[in-house]
């Protein structure tokens, strides 16, 4: 097994200047915004991804046939706009595998003709937000103005930090290429996965691609996940109020 083989299913017109990168991370926020546009603009699977970086496993589908695990591409054309999707249910099992798959990552992206890259994820503040903003990074600083005027926010960059794995390495291993970066993480609490910060994180993105589409679903299952939290809230007031009417 190589250390990353890609399987393309087709590689004819399939250049495209933008990348956008939904990979697992934290509240599953950028995962569940790439899936919801590959399957909002019908974006179609051009290649497959398989590592010996990946957890040693093979994933058993409904008919019980056995499929060893890989990250994929997807390709769309919207409003005349070409995008790229990187998507899957794995990132890296080691520091080591990050840096070798980015490398690949960024290797099929400038084979593609790939300008720009939106890396997205989480940003975990470990308790519930009410109103969750679209944290931002960018790897060129002439980048920031466009991505402020979409939304985005830039509040917590005086206190510095960390981007971990792929999102944060296809900005710096990118800007080594040349290839424009833009990390865009939607708050959340880090605890569920949350369609609510999912939500707010498409809003910003579609600005800064230029293109619309339809939130709905994104946003019913936010409104499902609250309905659930609040449930969960009640119960933990109930129990309490029990406790301290047994205390008393």
């Amino acid at each position: 097994m190589e250390h990353v083989r890609v399987n393309f299913l087709r590689e004819e017109k399939i250049d495209a200047p933008v990348l956008v990168e939904g990979l697992p991370g934290i509240g599953h926020v950028g995962k569940l915004v790439a899936d919801h546009l590959i399957d909002e603009l019908g974006a179609e699977k051009i290649a497959e991804i398989y590592s010996l970086h990946f957890p040693p496993q093979v994933i058993v589908d409904e008919q019980g046939i056995t499929h060893l695990v890989n990250n994929e591409i997807y390709r769309c054309e919207k409003d005349g706009k070409a995008i790229l999707f990187l998507v899957g249910d794995f990132q890296s099992n080691s520091a080591e595998g990050h840096y070798i798959l980015t490398e690949r990552y960024l290797d099929i992206a400038e084979d593609l003709g790939v300008q720009r890259i939106y890396a997205l994820g989480g940003y975990g503040v470990g308790h519930l937000v009410e109103s969750p903003r679209v944290i931002c990074s960018v790897n060129m600083e002439h980048l920031r103005p466009e991505v402020e005027a979409a939304g985005g926010s830039f509040e917590n960059a005086e206190t510095g930090g960390a981007i971990v794995g792929a999102s944060g390495l296809l900005l710096g291993l990118g800007e080594m290429r040349g290839i424009e970066g833009i990390c865009l993480m939607g708050e959340t609490s880090g605890y569920i996965v949350d369609p609510k910060s999912a939500d707010g994180l498409l809003a910003v993105l579609s600005r800064l691609i230029g293109i619309d589409v339809d939130p709905t679903s994104l946003q019913q299952r936010a409104e499902a996940m609250e309905q659930i939290i609040a449930k969960i809230q009640e119960t933990e007031e109930a129990r309490g109020r029990e406790e301290l009417s047994y205390i008393g």
